[in-house]
């Protein structure tokens, strides 16, 4: 068994900024959405290239909001791209039971 690897993220400052402005979404809350233990991951295949491999996450915040988050992985951490509330039809995703 691996022991625990605490999470290290790695934030771009316009990304940050423009999630807080634009979407509501603070720093601290979008990295909580990947501690959520019911999250539902995807691979990005729209936003994904050669050179970059982009996922997407659905998870309930520490604010209880299902947020959708955009990332991907560079040199081991989480680069958020983009966080958001989620849409009703991603809501319903996060809901459905697997």
């Amino acid at each position: 068994m691996q022991p625990f690897r605490e999470l290290k993220f790695d934030w771009d400052q316009w990304n940050e900024q423009k999630n807080e402005l634009k979407h509501g979404v603070a720093k601290e809350e979008a990295e909580s959405a990947f501690v959520d233990g019911r999250y539902k991951m995807f691979y990005d295949d729209l936003h994904s290239t050669q050179r970059e491999t982009r996922f997407i996450l659905f998870g309930k915040s520490a604010k209880s909001r299902v947020l959708m988050v955009g990332f991907t992985i560079r040199r081991h951490k989480i680069r958020i791209i983009t966080a958001r509330p989620a849409s009703r039809n991603e809501r319903a995703v996060y809901e459905k039971k697997t």
